[in-house]
């Protein structure tokens, strides 16, 4: 009895087991088709919705000023050198050390020199004579007109060579003709140098005004650029000065070596000397002011050069525009062309906008 019981039960068991099976193989997928058909009923256009944040478009009148960078040189340079060949006896001064108009700087070995005016001073006071003799000659009618005229001439012929070896003598030293300093000693003492060859290569420096700074433009730049234009100049070696400069020259051909444009600023150096071949950077100030679109710096995407895009708002829809521009100013951008001063502009998450976005505007 008890052994059918037991069997009984097992039986039972065994039954409600497989019926526990079927019961869960028949709700799992009703729970997943719930799932499924929850999931299926969350709207698929919440996940594209991209929060975005606008900024209306500025205008700002700007002057759209020249920035450049050269070297530091005078008005005017020089070779200073000898008009005649000879020996050289004695220079006077050195490598970066300034001088005064009519100081002495150099002279030759005066020993040649000395002898040719001798001799041509001895050979003026023989004709002289020849020609003092001539006239008493012709007065007593032993000469005629024409030898009397020929000594006249010989004599009017010494007199001008010593005019000539006489002005060589003068060149035969060399004076500062303005202001300046010694940029480089191209001889030294005991030389023997030909006629003309340089001796001291030397920058003018009148009242300390004609220093310049030799900037290099582009065409578009030399053109907009007009003499007198106001500039200021920052140099290396006065870093914690800036200095009022103007347009002083401009060259008529562009640098073969640099492919630039040369334009040189006149400087008003103050009580500064700065040295030739300092480096300087000059902001060259615009005649007139423009007006330009201002946008935040981070408005824009795909930047290349002068030329990139931004996103603007046009009836709850972003189009993506092209744009020129001008120049960065910290955070800013100022656009040339592609923007009007209503137009709302995309400054966040850009990175992640297209044209067929859906999009919230947040404050």
């Amino acid at each position: 009895m008890k052994s059918k019981i037991h069997e009984y039960q097992k039986n039972n068991f065994t039954l409600m087991s497989n019926k526990s099976i079927i019961i869960s193989l028949f709700v799992l997928p009703l729970f997943f088709a719930c799932k499924e058909e929850k999931k299926a009923h969350t709207p698929f256009e919440a996940a594209d919705v991209i929060s975005i944040k606008t900024a209306t478009a500025e205008s700002l009148a700007l002057t759209n000023n020249i920035s450049a960078s050269g070297l530091v040189t005078t008005e005017n340079q020089a070779n200073y050198s000898f008009k005649i060949g000879g020996v050289i006896n004695h220079i006077f001064v050195e490598e970066g050390q300034f001088f005064k108009k009519g100081q002495l700087l150099a002279t030759l070995d005066a020993t040649e020199i000395g002898s040719g005016l001798n001799q041509s001073d001895l050979n003026v006071k023989k004709y002289e004579r020849d020609y003092t003799r001539a006239l008493n000659l012709y007065k007593d009618s032993v000469y005629t007109l024409e030898q009397l005229q020929n000594t006249k001439t010989a004599l009017d012929i010494a007199k001008k060579q010593k005019d000539a070896v006489a002005f060589n003598a003068r060149y035969a030293k060399i004076y500062a003709t303005a202001d300046g300093f010694v940029t480089s000693k191209i001889a030294n003492e005991g030389e023997v140098v030909s006629v003309g060859s340089p001796i001291l290569a030397i920058n003018e420096t009148r009242q300390n005004n004609n220093y310049l700074l030799k900037v290099g433009l582009t065409d578009q730049e030399w053109a907009a650029v007009k003499i007198g234009q106001k500039a200021t100049v920052t140099l290396d070696g006065y870093p914690d000065e800036s200095f009022d400069a103007s347009v002083f020259r401009k060259s008529q051909a562009a640098d073969a070596a640099l492919g630039s444009f040369q334009v040189e600023l006149r400087l008003n150096m103050k009580n500064s000397k700065p040295a030739v071949g300092m480096f300087g950077k000059a902001e060259i100030k615009a005649d007139k002011a423009e007006d330009f679109i201002i946008i935040p710096y981070n408005s824009l995407i795909e930047a290349d050069g002068n030329k990139a895009f931004v996103f603007t708002v046009e009836n709850n829809k972003v189009k993506r525009q092209p744009v020129t521009i001008n120049k960065f100013e910290k955070d800013k951008v100022s656009i040339k062309d592609g923007l009007q001063k209503t137009d709302q502009i995309v400054i966040s998450n850009s990175a992640y906008l297209n044209e067929q976005s859906t999009i919230k505007i947040i404050k």
